[in-house]
């Protein structure tokens, strides 16, 4: 069985190993360079992208 300060000093780990994940993963989602500058759309792909109450 496992005892409490090892079941604590896990449970610490895993949530500073889940914080840490979570801020790596906002820093490379807010610096990932954005693929759509590239690669326009045409007016027709626009139009039918657009719900048809916005035509």
């Amino acid at each position: 069985m496992i005892s409490d300060a090892s079941l604590y000093s896990l449970a610490i780990f895993l949530g500073s190993a889940s914080m840490l994940l979570i801020v790596l993963y906002h820093f490379l989602e807010i610096n990932a360079k954005d693929d759509s500058k590239t690669t326009p759309l045409s007016s027709e792909r626009k139009a039918d992208a657009l719900p048809p109450k916005a035509r």
